[in-house]
Order: structure tokens, then C-alpha cells, then sequence
């Protein structure tokens, strides 16, 4: 937690609201997201349970299991979830605009653009909180493997038609979740976490109810009253105010009102399977539909307070203008979500439950560089996150005193001008540190050479911690290829600019193997029987099914 963070909570409680931790908006939200509460039933992992989801705040669909030990049951739920999520998604896959991307030939093994159809847009999906991520991933991988009738008519227990695609897009989402800075998938529990500080625990703020009550509390009343409200408020039923939902039930919610609905649902259908007569089956029919409407009617109850939540924190973070750079980040989303959907639409199989040696590497340094690359943009969009980087020593802001024009000894001399600035801050420099500012959106580079002592004050080797100091940088890059620097390129005296000691553009790691080269000591090359048969798919567990 940074020093800004812990300030920030440190005032959430002193004035009973939370405080902001950004003036901007760190993640892209579409016009229409598509919002995901899900309701798991306790006892039974990864059993769904309901779902509202939609694109209407005011219209949700509402999806129930009114037995989730029911398999059939659970098949229905799951198709009827593809029904209301992949035409959202396909809509979005059917927009394209042309562009280019770079790919390796392989006769030549060179980069070559080539010009291919981006998705114009992208779907976006968003979960309460972050268990609702874990459960969209569950979802995903226990789905993608099922067989259909169309697949194997032989098959014990077939899937609908369109679950295995569902499975496919969810694991995607679930995956690229764990890419930071994605907006494909978010938890609006992590969205209002990232722009705002409260008083409570990081714990607690993963309950929606609360973080909205410290955030936007009530009139005159404190965000910890309203929090305790939200987290442990009840009915005179003995029920909560705010249930937690996406995807966890309340113990009270499942042992008083849910348990005993479901038992009078399994006392319908067995005297349903039991009528004598058709005079007794339309009555026992009767019944099994009033328990069924009795168990949507519970669920509902309970997914539309965190269904609000959700539209709630958008709005509030709607307010907020999005950053310079959150826009490009999409753009990367846009790019993965073309990527899956021409795998889908080219017939190939489904993602492996385990990445191969070369695949989890890549995935692993591509998620190092978006993490630095994120942290670096947040803090070059946003000057309240880039203070928590001053405080840090990882960067500072100064004022231009004076330009000394200078040039590299060489055949070939370049400008390398000297640029004195003055700042009350204390970065961490040694030295020839590189040092970074922003110039016409792109990085420019200088050097730390040394600081310089004021003659009123001598001031020397970074001075106190309550008084000015004057260091020289050398400027690297970004002047042209004359031998003067091109205009603009060179700070002038009396100009102020933020310095960091962090690169703005990250770069890429070595490049790894081909799959058919992995070496012997990450398991050799897919398919190699060098110590024996290649070691065979993970077989079909309980956990694969819902």
C-alpha cells in the first residue's frame, strides 16, 4: 500500500467518506456493458443457483435452478445463460474496421504487417465482485469440455448446443482478467476500490454494499454507520438489507427462506411422478409451479439489491473523466477479443486445461510488462497517482533554471544539452540514473549527472529535507538527427515538467522457444517420447461439472 493509499484511509476515517485515489478513470467502460450477479448455492461448489444479467438496468433476465442437485436443471440454466450472453457477444464480433498487425513470415522469419479486421468494439462484462470473477472462470472451464449431441451422439449427458461456445468466451474473459489493466472482465468491487479509499479493510471493501455506503453515504450520516448497516443490517424476517450476492448467500437467507422452498419443490415433483390420475397430476402441476415462482420470487429478492449496486458504482464512475491512456489499453482488449473470436470461427478446439511451458512463460512476462506498463500510464494520466510516486522517490517536478548546450564526443557529435532544475522534492538518484518526461506523448530520456550547489546557500549533494536543490540532467534522445536539436525538443528556462525514474514504454523480454523446441527440462517437446508416452489430458472430474 502506498504512502497516498494509507493517507487516504487515514482521512476516510477521520471524516467518516471515502477519499479519491485518482481524478480520472483508470478503465475503460463501454456505453453497454453487459452486468453478471451470479448466486452459487452454498455446499455445492460451482453449482449455480440464479443469475440476473442483462444490459438494462431496468429490465434485468432472470435465470433460476430451482434444484441445483439437479442436473438437467443445471443444463437448462446453463443454455439459458448462453441465450442471454452469446448474441451480446456475437454482436460485437460481427463489427470490424480493417488494421494492421505485425506476424512473422515464416519463410523469412521477419516481421510483416498485415492487414486484417478488428473488432470495432468489444464486449464488456461486469461482475459484483472479484469471487464473481472466480466463478465466471469455473464456469468457463467446466463448460468448454462438454460434449453435444452434434459432437458425439453417444455421448452420457449432452451438453445444449451452445454451452461449449459460452465455456469458451468465459474462459477467455476469466483469463484476460488476469492481465492488468484489462477492462474486458471487471469486478466493480475492484473499479470503486481503484479510484476510491475508504475507512475499512481491503476485506470489507470487497462487499459492494459497504464500499458504496463509505463512497456516496447518506445525508449526514457517516460511511462506517452506513457500511455496518449494509454489511449486518436486517428485516424483521431476520434478513439483510444488503445481501451479498455475486455469487455468495447469506446463511440466514438459505437455512430459513431457500432450504425450506426448494423442500416443498421437491415434494411437488415427487408427487407429480406419482399422480394416479390426470385430474391429480394437473393439481400437483399446479403446485410445482407455484413453488417453482415461490423460489424465482426468493432469488430475485436477493440478486436485485447487488444488481442496483452495480449500475450504482458505474454511475459513479461514469462521473469521472477516462484517461489519456485507458483508451489505448482498450484497444488491447479489442485485439484479444479478435484474436478469440477467429479461433472460435476457425474450428479450433478449445483452450487446454494447462498451458504448455512456452505458453504459461509468455502469458507470465506479458502479464509483468502490462502491470508495469498500467503503473507507469496510471501515473503519467493522473497527477494525484503520480504524487504517490514523488513521495516515493520514483519521480519529481522541477522547474528549468537554465539550458547549456553540449555534445557527445564522437565522430558524429549529437546535441546532449545540460538542463539544470530546480525542485524541493528528493528523488532517488545516483549516478547517470535515467530519468524520463513526456515529450509530444513519447518517452524522452535524460541523465542524472549531478547536483549543484547554491552559492547563497551551499547547497551540495541533494541538500536537507526542508529546502530546495538544483540538480543537472543530460538530455539523450528525441532531438532530431541534426546536429542541433530540433525545435521543441529541448526544455527552455522557466518551463516545469514531471521526471520519472520509471520507463513510460516497457520492453520485451527474450524471445522463448517454439513449443517443438521446449528443452527436456521443462518437459521436452509436446508429443516426445523420450522418457515415456506424452503425458495425457487431465481426466474428467466432479469439478469439470456443474
Amino acid at each position: 500500500m502506498s504512502l497516498i493509499t494509507t493517507l487516504a484511509r487515514l482521512e476516510a476515517v477521520d471524516s467518516g467518506r471515502a477519499q479519491p485515489l485518482a481524478t480520472v478513470r483508470h478503465r475503460h467502460l463501454t456505453d453497454r456493458p453487459l452486468v453478471l450477479v451470479p448466486l452459487t448455492t452454498a455446499g455445492e461448489a460451482g453449482a449455480p443457483l440464479g443469475a440476473l444479467v442483462g444490459t438494462d438496468r431496468a429490465a434485468p433476465r432472470l435465470i433460476t435452478v430451482a434444484q441445483p442437485r439437479d442436473r438437467d436443471l443445471r443444463f437448462a440454466f446453463l443454455a439459458e445463460l448462453a441465450e442471454a450472453v452469446l448474441p451480446h457477444i456475437e454482436s460485437y464480433a460481427d463489427a470490424g474496421e480493417p488494421a494492421e498487425r505485425n506476424e512473422t513470415d515464416p519463410g523469412t522469419g521477419k516481421k510483416v504487417k498485415v492487414e486484417v479486421e478488428l473488432c470495432t468494439d468489444a464486449a464488456q462484462l461486469i461482475v459484483p465482485s472479484r469471487a464473481g470473477i472466480d466463478f465466471v472462470r469455473l464456469l468457463g472451464r467446466s463448460m468448454r469440455f462438454r460434449r453435444t449431441v452434434e459432437d458425439d451422439p453417444d455421448t452420457p449427458y449432452p451438453a445444449p448446443a451452445r454451452v461449449p461456445l459460452l465455456g469458451r468466451w468465459l474462459t477467455h474473459y476469466g483469463e484476460r482478467a488476469r492481465v492488468p489493466g484489462s477492462s474486458l472482465l471487471l469486478a466493480a468491487t475492484d473499479l470503486l476500490n481503484r479510484h476510491w479509499a475508504t475507512g475499512q479493510s481491503s476485506l470489507e471493501d470487497q462487499h459492494l454494499g459497504a464500499l458504496l455506503a463509505w463512497i456516496d453515504p447518506p445525508e449526514g450520516e457517516p460511511g462506517s454507520a452506513a457500511a455496518l448497516r449494509a454489511e449486518a443490517g436486517r428485516d424483521r424476517a431476520g434478513q439483510l438489507f444488503c445481501p451479498p450476492a455475486g455469487p455468495a448467500t447469506d446463511p440466514a437467507f438459505d437455512n430459513r427462506l431457500l432450504a425450506p422452498a426448494i423442500e416443498r419443490y421437491d415434494r411437488a415433483r415427487t408427487a407429480l411422478a406419482t399422480a394416479e390420475d390426470g385430474l391429480a397430476a394437473d393439481a400437483r402441476l399446479g403446485e410445482l409451479s407455484g413453488a417453482e415462482r415461490e423460489i424465482r420470487s426468493l432469488l430475485a429478492g436477493v440478486l436485485r439489491p447487488t444488481w442496483d449496486a452495480v449500475w450504482r458504482g458505474l454511475d459513479l464512475l461514469a462521473e469521472l473523466p477516462e484517461g489519456a491512456r485507458a483508451e489505448d489499453r482498450w484497444t488491447r482488449d479489442r485485439w484479444s477479443f479478435t484474436g478469440h473470436r477467429d479461433r472460435v470461427r476457425a474450428g479450433e478446439p478449445p483452450q487446454p486445461r494447462r498451458d504448455d511451458a512456452v505458453t504459461a512463460a509468455q502469458k507470465l512476462a506479458s502479464r509483468e510488462t502490462a502491470q508495469a506498463q498500467l503503473e507507469a500510464q496510471e501515473a503519467l494520466d493522473d497527477p494525484l497517482v503520480l504524487a504517490g510516486r514523488r513521495l516515493a522517490g520514483e519521480a519529481f517536478v522541477g522547474v528549468v533554471t537554465d539550458v547549456e548546450m553540449a555534445y557527445s564526443e564522437s565522430k558524429r557529435p549529437s546535441p546532449r544539452p545540460l538542463v539544470t532544475v530546480r525542485t524541493d522534492e528528493r528523488p532517488h538518484l545516483g549516478e547517470r540514473t535515467k530519468v524520463y518526461r513526456s515529450l509530444d506523448g513519447k518517452p524522452q530520456t535524460a541523465e542524472f549527472v549531478a547536483y549543484v550547489p547554491e552559492e547563497s546557500e551551499g547547497v551540495l549533494d541533494g541538500g536537507s529535507a526542508d529546502e530546495e536543490i538544483l540538480l543537472v540532467l543530460r538530455i539523450t534522445d528525441r532531438m532530431g538527427r541534426g546536429k542541433e536539436p530540433a525545435p521543441g525538443s529541448v526544455p527552455e528556462p522557466g518551463d516545469r515538467f514531471a521526471w520519472t525514474l520509471f520507463e513510460h514504454d516497457q520492453r520485451g523480454g527474450p524471445k522463448l522457444p517454439d513449443p517443438e523446441d521446449t528443452p527436456w527440462t521443462h518437459g521436452g517437446p509436446p508429443g516426445a517420447a523420450a522418457d515415456g508416452p506424452a503425458e495425457k489430458p487431465d481426466p474428467v472430474t466432479a469439478e469439470d461439472l456443474l
